[in-house]
């Protein structure tokens, strides 16, 4: 493993966003937060300030709730045709892509991703996810159905089905993918004709205000997309709880998941969740090494092991168990680990202090427990949130590394006998968001597939996510599906009608 070079200089215009307070966007306007209050902004690759932005609060909540409403019913949004929805989506993906070496720049700096990684793979998904989400608002449709009722023979009906949007949304996204996230959230509820208020992550919420700013440009109706960054607590506890919020998104920990659901009894709003995991890595005996070795090697340390099906247990077929463990590892110290922004950098940093912290706990915890680390296994000493990626052996399913979410660059590696046995490891979670096989045996791929209880099993690859593919959870890993057709039906609601005729 070695470390980059940190020389880098911000864009012009990213000097320029940085430069002044950001203020959040409520009814088409950047205002600051009722209170006044601001909070700190972090470049996880120095641990130094780069950025104030406004803190909301309930107060703020509920003028951008309100403002949400008000869009909801107005005319210019309301009444606006499928086609003109569409056209505004694809104007919107236009002034991402337009923009998006700037937008992965920002994105690296708050985060700490690589700027390649941002530029990539971030932007690039989130592009053709509004993309995507734009072909929808055309292909939205109801149906006739034969009515026969049975205690009125005589009686002719004309009955049909009409989707409509439902409602005021509120969206809350996490810190892994900030641009990526808002894409996913913002584009769905746009395509059905919802309103929106977004909080981002308070540990990273400069894209998705920058966002906000794209959006104005595109032509949105005041109060369409509001975007109101803050803490969970507080700002995100509002929204969720609001009582004129009609459906609430989230995409974060299993545990604030649970927190949601509590929040959204009060009006018995709709909830969809994208919750935490535990996925597994299963490597069969016939596997290409050439795919396999580098295959799970980044399905665990890509973006720095901040992602929530990351492939953190891996499960090798004891015949091959030490080549493929010494294969991964030599990935591991391989990498280049250094600031998002330097352009050699392959690892970045974790997101914060308290995310380092907590991943370090996790492995001096497992080691004190008798885990052996084959690399890895230690903080970096230098300023920033560095944690050198780990591999764990030596390990017990009862452990608290094989068990809990860690996320971050950390795997943990077991052997297995036969494809009983590991199914039976696999499913033993209370999550159920990925797995992958590594595998050119296709009856065994068709054997485990079904027997894994994850909603997105991967063959030979691990985290391929494309627009149209619904992605969410089994278990603890959530309500619903982003992504694909099923993303449009979280935002919708059905309504029959039945005329006599």
């Amino acid at each position: 493993m070695s470390v980059a070079t940190q020389q880098f200089t911000l864009r012009q215009a990213n000097q320029a966003f940085l430069a002044q307070p950001r203020k959040m966007l409520i009814d088409g306007k950047w205002v600051a937060a009722a209170s006044g209050k601001t909070f700190a902004v972090f470049d996880p690759g120095t641990g130094r300030e780069i950025a104030q932005v406004a803190a909301a609060d309930k107060a703020d909540i509920d003028l951008a709730v309100a403002a949400a409403r008000r869009a909801f019913t107005n005319k210019a949004w309301a009444g606006m045709k499928a086609c003109d929805r569409e056209r505004l989506l694809n104007r919107l993906a236009d002034l991402v892509e337009a923009n998006a070496d700037e937008l992965a720049e920002l994105e690296s700096l708050d985060n700490g991703k690589s700027v390649n990684l941002a530029r990539y793979v971030d932007v690039v998904a989130a592009v053709d996810c509004l993309r995507y989400m734009a072909g929808w608002p055309t292909k939205i449709e109801g149906s006739t159905i034969p009515v026969s009722v049975p205690y009125m023979p005589d009686a002719k009906f004309f009955a049909y089905t009409m989707r409509e949007p439902v409602g005021v949304v509120g969206q809350i996204i996490p810190w892994n993918f900030p641009l990526l996230m808002a894409a996913w959230k913002l584009a769905p509820a746009l395509a059905t004709g919802c309103t929106v208020v977004l909080k981002p992550a308070e540990q990273t919420p400069l894209s998705a205000l920058r966002l906000g700013e794209l959006v104005l440009e595109a032509g949105y109706p005041a109060g369409v997309v509001n975007i109101c960054p803050g803490f969970g607590e507080t700002a995100g506890a509002a929204l969720a709880a609001h009582p004129d919020v009609d459906k609430v998104a989230f995409t974060g920990s299993t545990e604030v998941g649970k927190l949601i659901v509590q929040a959204a009894l009060g009006n018995l709003k709709k909830v969809s969740l994208e919750l935490g995991g535990k996925s597994p890595a299963i490597v069969l005996p016939d596997a290409d090494m050439d795919i396999a070795i580098p295959g799970a090697a980044m399905a665990i340390f890509f973006n720095q092991g901040q992602v929530c099906c990351a492939g953190s247990r891996l499960y090798v077929h004891k015949s091959i168990f030490d080549k493929v463990v010494d294969g991964v590892a030599g990935v591991a110290k391989g990498f280049t680990v250094g600031h998002g922004l330097s352009p050699s950098t392959q690892m970045g940093p974790l997101v914060s202090e308290e995310q380092a912290l907590r991943v370090a706990s996790y492995i001096e915890d497992g080691l004190k427990s008798g885990v052996e680390a084959v690399t890895g296994g230690r903080r970096l000493d230098q300023p920033g949130y560095f944690v050198e990626p780990t591999v764990l052996v030596k390990v017990k399913p009862e452990m608290k590394v094989v068990k809990e979410e860690i996320f971050g660059p950390v795997v943990v590696a077991m052997p297995f006998d036969d494809l009983d046995e590991v199914v039976t490891q696999a499913n033993n979670t209370i999550y159920g968001l990925g797995a992958s096989i590594w595998t050119r045996d296709l009856g065994k791929m068709h054997r485990l597939a079904p027997a894994l209880k994850a909603g997105t099993v991967w063959v030979n690859c691990h985290s391929v996510i494309d627009a149209a593919l619904p992605f969410g959870g089994f278990k603890q890993s959530g309500w619903g599906r982003e992504l694909g057709r099923e993303a449009i039906d979280l935002y919708m609601e059905r309504k029959s009608v039945c005329a006599m005729v």
